[in-house]
C-alpha cells in the first residue's frame, strides 16, 4: 500500500505556508515600450528633432503669432452660413454611415445566419473604410462629385461606416442569444428576427456611439474644406493662402468656440443616456401599460419619440442643403469609372513607400512624446495622486482647450511659421497626441483602486514609491492599450497632413488626385490599408497579452 503509506507520511508533516508566486511580465509589456522607444531614436534622427531646432521653431511660431494679433472674422454672415454648412455636412453624412452601417454590422456579426460571402464582404467593407481618413476621401470625392458639401458629406459618410459599423457588430454580438433562438423557433423571418430581437434591445447603444461619432464628425468636417470639400474650412484655406494671418486666427477661433459648444452638447446628450443604461435598470423601449398588453407611453417614452423624430427632421433638412445638381451627377459616373479603372494596375514606387514610411514614423514617434508628456499631466490632475485642486482644474481645461483645435489646423500653423517637411507634422501630432493621452490617462488613473497605495503610505513609503508600487502595476495594462489607441489615431492623421506641406505621403496623395494619377493614387492607399491593418493587428495582439 504505497499510496496509504505516502499520503499518511504527508499528512503527519507541518503544513508549509504558501509561497506566492512572483507574476510574470507578458512579452507586450516590455516589447511595445521598447519598440516605441527605438522607433522614436530613429525618428527623431529622421525628422531632425533637436533642441536647437525646437527653440527656434518656437521663436518662429511666436513671431507667427503676433503677425495673427488682432484676430479678425470679417464679413460675418457668410462666415455664419459656411458654420452651418459645416454642421449640415456632419449631420448628413452621420445620418447616411448610420443607415449603412445596420444592414452591414447585422451582416457581419457571428450571429448572422446568411451566405458566407455576405459575411465576409460585409467585414471587408468596415475595416477598409475605418482604414482610410476621411480627408483622403474628400479629395477623391470631390474629384468625381466637383468641389461643394456633396462630397464632404459623402466623405465623413464613408469613414464613418467603418467605426459605426464596427462598433455595431460588437454591440450585436453581445447580446444573448435567447431571445433571438425563441424568435427563429416561432418560424420568423430573418429580417423579422433581427428588428424583433436585436436592433430593439441594442438601439439605446447604438444612439450613443452615434452621438459620439457625430461629435467627431463634426471636427472633420470643419477642416474639409481644405480641399474644397465645403464647410468653414474653405474660408480657413482662402485666409491662409492669401496671408490674411489676422483673419485665419479669428476663423480658428470661430472653428474652436464651434467644437467647444458642440463638445458640451455631445457630452450632455451621452450622459443623458448613461443614465437611461445604468447597470441597475435594463434598457428597454416600451414600458409595460397598466393593462399589461399594450406598450406604455411614459413621459422618458414621448421625450425618445420626440428627440427621434428631430434626428430624423434635422438629417433630412441636411440632405437637402447638400444641393445635387442634376448634371453634376450625370458626370460623376464618368469621373468615377475614369478614376477606378484609373486604379489598374497600382503603382508602388519608391516615393510612396518612403511617404508611408514617413508617415509611420511621424507618427510613431509624435505618439511617444505625446504619451510621456501626457501622462505627466495626468498624474498631475488626478487628485487622488497630486490633490491640487486648482492645477488639476487649469490642465484639464487646457487640455479640452488643445483637443478643440483639429491636427491639421496646428500643421497649417506650424508650416506657415517653418517652413514645409516633416518638422511641422510632427509638431502637430505631439500636440494632438498629448491632449488624447492625457484625457485617457487621467480617465484610467481616476479609475485606480487607491487601496494598495493607501496601504504603502501608512508603511511609510514616499510618495514615488507608493506610485511605483501601488498604481503603476493597476495602471500598465491600461497605459499600453490607451497608448497604442493614440498611436493608431495618430497615423491615420499622419497621411493626411502632408497636404498642407506637413510631411508625410499625404502632399503625394493630393497631387496624384489633383494629376491624374490614379495608379499612383491606388498604390497609396493600399499602402496605407496594409500599415493601418498590420498597426491594427500589433495593437489586438497586445490588449490580448496584456488586458
Amino acid at each position: 500500500m504505497p499510496a496509504v503509506t505516502a499520503s499518511a507520511r504527508s499528512s503527519s508533516r507541518t503544513p508549509t505556508p504558501h509561497r506566492p508566486q512572483r507574476a510574470q511580465l507578458s512579452t507586450a509589456t516590455w516589447a511595445v515600450p521598447a519598440s516605441y522607444l527605438v522607433i522614436t531614436i530613429f525618428g527623431m534622427w529622421w525628422i531632425d528633432v533637436r533642441p536647437g531646432v525646437v527653440v527656434e521653431g518656437f521663436g518662429d511660431i511666436a513671431r507667427l503669432m503676433e503677425r495673427m494679433v488682432p484676430a479678425t472674422t470679417g464679413p460675418l454672415p457668410p462666415l455664419i452660413a459656411l458654420v452651418f454648412e459645416t454642421l449640415w455636412i456632419a449631420l448628413a453624412g452621420t445620418g447616411i454611415a448610420t443607415l449603412l452601417s445596420i444592414p452591414l454590422a447585422a451582416a457581419a456579426s457571428r450571429s448572422f445566419t446568411g451566405p458566407r460571402w455576405v459575411q465576409i464582404i460585409s467585414r471587408l467593407v468596415i475595416m477598409l473604410t475605418r482604414a482610410v481618413p476621411s480627408l483622403i476621401f474628400a479629395i477623391i470625392f470631390v474629384r468625381i462629385f466637383g468641389l461643394g458639401p456633396l462630397a464632404g458629406a459623402l466623405a465623413i459618410a464613408v469613414h464613418s461606416i467603418g467605426m459605426i459599423g464596427k462598433m455595431m457588430t460588437d454591440s450585436f454580438e453581445e447580446l444573448s442569444p435567447q431571445p433571438r433562438e425563441a424568435i427563429q423557433a416561432t418560424g420568423a423571418t430573418r429580417t423579422q428576427t433581427f428588428i424583433a430581437t436585436t436592433l430593439t434591445r441594442a438601439l439605446p447603444q447604438m444612439t450613443s456611439f452615434v452621438l459620439y461619432r457625430l461629435d467627431i464628425n463634426i471636427r472633420a468636417s470643419a477642416i474639409l474644406g481644405l480641399v474644397g470639400a465645403g464647410g468653414i474650412g474653405v474660408a480657413l484655406q482662402t485666409a491662409i493662402g492669401s496671408l490674411n494671418y489676422p483673419r485665419a486666427a479669428g476663423i480658428i477661433i470661430v472653428i474652436i468656440l464651434l467644437l467647444l459648444a458642440l463638445e458640451l452638447v455631445s457630452f450632455l446628450s451621452q450622459r443623458s443616456l448613461a443614465e437611461h443604461a445604468d447597470p441597475s435598470a435594463s434598457s428597454q423601449l416600451f414600458v409595460a401599460s397598466r393593462s399589461g398588453r399594450d406598450p406604455g407611453w411614459s413621459l422618458q417614452r414621448f421625450g425618445r419619440t420626440a428627440a427621434a423624430l428631430s434626428a430624423i427632421g434635422l438629417f433630412l433638412f441636411a440632405l437637402s442643403t447638400l444641393s445635387i445638381p442634376f448634371d453634376r451627377l450625370q458626370r460623376s459616373g464618368a469621373n468615377a469609372w475614369a478614376m477606378l479603372s484609373g486604379f489598374v494596375p497600382p503603382t508602388i514606387s519608391t516615393e510612396v513607400v518612403l511617404g508611408i514610411f514617413e508617415s509611420v514614423i511621424m507618427a510613431l514617434t509624435a505618439t511617444s512624446f505625446g504619451v510621456l508628456i501626457g501622462l505627466v499631466i495626468a498624474i498631475l490632475s488626478t487628485n487622488h495622486l497630486v490633490n491640487i485642486p486648482a492645477l488639476s482644474w487649469m490642465l484639464r481645461t487646457f487640455v479640452v482647450l488643445v483637443r478643440g483645435v483639429p491636427d491639421i489646423i496646428y500643421a497649417l500653423i506650424f508650416v506657415a511659421a517653418l517652413g514645409l517637411g516633416p518638422f511641422p507634422g510632427f509638431l502637430a501630432l505631439s500636440i494632438s497626441c498629448t491632449a488624447l493621452a492625457a484625457k485617457f490617462f487621467t480617465d484610467a488613473l481616476q479609475n485606480i483602486n487607491p487601496g494598495p497605495r493607501r496601504a504603502l503610505e501608512a508603511t511609510g513609503a514616499g510618495r514615488v514609491q507608493a506610485f511605483v508600487s501601488g498604481v503603476w502595476p493597476q495602471f500598465v495594462p491600461s497605459f499600453i492599450a490607451n497608448s497604442l489607441f493614440t498611436s493608431d489615431l495618430a497615423l491615420r492623421e499622419s497621411a493626411v497632413l502632408g497636404i498642407v506641406g506637413a510631411g508625410g505621403v499625404g502632399f503625394l496623395l493630393h497631387e496624384s488626385v489633383t494629376s491624374i494619377q490614379y495608379s499612383t493614387t491606388a498604390g497609396i492607399l493600399i499602402g496605407l490599408v496594409i500599415v493601418v491593418v498590420a498597426l491594427e493587428q500589433v495593437a489586438r495582439w497586445a490588449r490580448r497579452k496584456v488586458l
